[in-house]
């Protein structure tokens, strides 16, 4: 009796041990590493490897915007633009507790040449490749220039366009000047944009280099947006604007940074646009001045076309010089890479 008795004590305390639930591991992950491999290519891909003890599984914040979660903790990922990173790795355990380690990266993306124009044809600007706006105004800035096609406003010499503004009496206007536009021969989606350029010297000139979303004329401005690579005012020699403009800022209430250089007007600087899903860089002489956020909530993910020009007076430009006689933009090259 006494057997069976210790028997079935010894298969209750089994079941009753069976029944218990392990209790959850609450150590949290620790001994996190990162590694980053950047690939040699200029592919812009970049190789990670986290480990970490007691780790399930890995979340990687690219530095860009981009996030993805790895259980093995490898993981590649390309990044569509040159850059330094910083990227930080969260390691979780199976309860949910976490260890975080950052590590920067700089990447090289090599780009091809999707397009050009080197004016290198002496004559009218290329028809194959530019068209104008033409008429008074300024669609809204208060402008003084009437802009036409004429040779004497716009026209390819040595090497280089001159857009010339220049104070003369036409069609009701008291200046003149020229704003050629890539609409309907070319736009593109995501890229860099380098223009080459010696800017107008004169109080009241308003030199612009930039783009417009594609959908302009069904959209309307700002409801399309607007990418101002290079904006410049006579009346502050130097400071260059750098501008992103859509509905709830657009005109004075545009998103944007200056940068002051030297000899803007005597010398040709590259003035540069990198713009991506994540994000738009704008660069002068490849020294990045100002950087803002691109997200699909924003128009600035559909094809923009190119637009150069140069302005008189108007809400930007302020009141020009009574001694004004003419100003030149000089444009090198314009150049869109992807």
């Amino acid at each position: 009796m006494r057997v069976v008795i210790g028997v079935l004590l010894v298969a209750l305390l089994l079941g009753a041990c069976g029944d218990k639930e392990t209790p959850p591991n609450n150590t949290p992950p620790s001994n996190l590493t990162v590694s980053a491999q950047v690939s040699a290519d200029n592919s812009g891909t970049v190789s990670f490897t986290a480990t970490a003890t007691n780790a399930v599984s890995y979340d990687y914040d690219f530095g860009n915007g981009i996030f993805s979660t790895s259980v093995s903790g490898s993981v590649s990922y390309r990044y569509p633009a040159s850059g330094t990173y910083i990227v930080n790795v969260i390691a979780k355990s199976a309860a949910g507790l976490t260890v975080s380690r950052s590590v920067t990266i700089t990447v090289v993306v090599a780009q091809s040449l999707i397009w050009s124009d080197e004016f290198n044809t002496p004559g009218a600007p290329d028809p194959a490749k530019w068209g104008y706006d033409l008429g008074a105004g300024g669609w809204g800035n208060n402008e003084l220039q009437y802009y036409t096609n004429r040779s004497d406003n716009a026209v390819v010499s040595g090497g280089t366009l001159k857009i010339i503004a220049k104070r003369e009496n036409f069609s009701g206007s008291t200046f003149t000047s020229a704003r050629l536009l890539s609409r309907s021969k070319f736009s593109f989606k995501y890229g860099k944009v380098e223009i080459g350029a010696k800017l107008p010297v004169g109080i009241g000139t308003w030199p612009a280099t930039w783009m417009l979303g594609d959908n302009f004329l069904t959209a309307g401005w700002p409801a399309c947006g607007e990418i101002d690579i290079m904006e410049h005012r006579g009346n502050d020699p130097n400071r260059i604007h750098g501008t992103i403009h859509y509905p709830g800022n657009s005109g004075g209430n545009g998103i944007g940074a200056t940068t002051l250089i030297q000899n803007a007007s005597t010398e040709f600087h590259k003035y540069s646009c990198e713009w991506t899903a994540q994000s738009i860089r704008f660069m002068v002489d490849d020294r990045v001045y100002f950087t803002t956020a691109n997200n699909a909530s924003l128009p600035f993910n559909q094809s923009f076309f190119l637009l150069l020009n140069v302005a008189m007076g108007g809400n930007f430009g302020g009141a020009v010089d009574p001694a004004f006689v003419s100003g030149i933009m000089e444009i090198d090259y314009v150049r869109v890479y992807q």
